[in-house]
C-alpha cells in the first residue's frame, strides 16, 4: 500500500475519532439518558468546548471529500510521487494538530495550522494537474 493510501486510511481514523470526541462531549453535557433516547426535546446550547469539537469535525468534513478524491485519483492514475506523499502527510498531520487547537480555543495558531493542512491538500491536487 502506498504512503498516500495509508495516510488516507489514517485520516478516516481521525474522522472517526473526531466523531467520538464530539459525541463524548455532547453526551457528557446532556447525559446518557438523552443520548440513548429519541432526542426529541430541545436542549440547552452546548458548552463552548463541545461546540468547538463539533466545528472542528465540520471543518474536517469540508475538505475530506476533496482529500479522498485527490488521493484516489493519484492512485488510480499512477500519479503518486514525492509531492503527493508529502502533501498527504502535511494534510493529515495538520488535521491532527488542528483538533486540540480548536478544542482548546487557540485562535491564530489554529488558523495557521489549517492553512498548512490546506497547503498539503493543494500539493496533492497540483501534482495531479502536471
Amino acid at each position: 500500500m502506498t504512503i498516500e493510501l495509508k495516510i488516507l486510511a489514517w485520516t478516516l481514523v481521525l474522522a472517526f475519532i473526531q466523531i467520538l470526541l464530539f459525541d463524548f462531549a455532547r453526551t457528557g453535557q446532556y447525559g446518557l439518558k438523552w443520548n440513548t433516547g429519541p432526542r426529541d426535546e430541545t436542549m440547552p446550547p452546548l458548552k463552548p468546548q463541545a461546540e468547538r469539537l463539533r466545528r472542528a469535525q465540520d471543518n474536517l468534513y469540508e475538505t475530506l471529500p476533496l482529500f479522498i478524491a485527490a488521493i484516489l485519483i493519484a492512485h488510480v492514475a499512477g500519479r503518486e510521487n514525492a509531492q503527493t506523499a508529502l502533501g498527504a502527510q502535511i494534510y493529515f498531520w495538520g488535521r491532527v494538530v488542528y483538533v486540540p487547537l480548536y478544542a482548546f480555543g487557540v485562535r491564530q495558531i489554529r488558523s495557521l495550522v489549517w492553512l498548512v493542512s490546506t497547503a498539503g491538500l493543494l500539493m496533492v491536487i497540483l501534482a495531479l494537474l502536471k
